[in-house]
């Protein structure tokens, strides 16, 4: 699992746990002191072994090293912070394996629905497609799928 925009970790520890002993969270955020906090909360969960941190660079993700070991990234409440969202699906895209999914959810109050209807366009520029079984713009959540 692919978590970019981690922040401290609110996601993660549960992911964590979901992946189970022989699955791996990959976090990446741009704020050292974020990860520092998710690193000490998943030492005290006992979860350290299954989190892998990793710092974003300043422009991208920096996960160009994961081309195709992903299996499912969530982008929670991150897409409207970073500065070129198309460059973000672009790197998720080459990450995720064959099948991979992304889910992005994105908040109400910081997202309109028209901004995030071109959210999902420029993913589905990339070449990611969304799940129309799932995704509503309105509720500002979309499924994207690797084909």
């Amino acid at each position: 699992v692919l978590e970019p925009g981690c922040g401290m970790g609110y996601f993660t520890l549960p992911l964590a746990r979901m992946v189970g002993p022989a699955g791996r969270v990959i976090v990446v955020d741009i704020e050292p002191r974020m990860l520092a906090v998710l690193a000490r909360r998943a030492h005290k969960a006992g979860l350290s072994e299954r989190i892998v941190i990793r710092p974003a660079e300043p422009e991208k993700l920096g996960i160009s090293d994961l081309s195709g070991a992903i299996d499912v990234a969530l982008l929670i409440h991150t897409v409207h912070e970073m500065p070129n969202a198309g460059a973000l699906f672009a790197e998720i895209l080459q990450a995720l394996k064959p099948g991979g999914q992304v889910l992005v959810i994105e908040p109400k109050g910081h997202v309109s629905a028209a901004e995030f209807s071109k959210t999902a366009a420029k993913a589905e520029k990339t070449g990611l497609r969304a799940d129309a079984a799932f995704t509503d713009i309105k509720r500002r959540r979309l499924l994207l799928n690797k084909t």
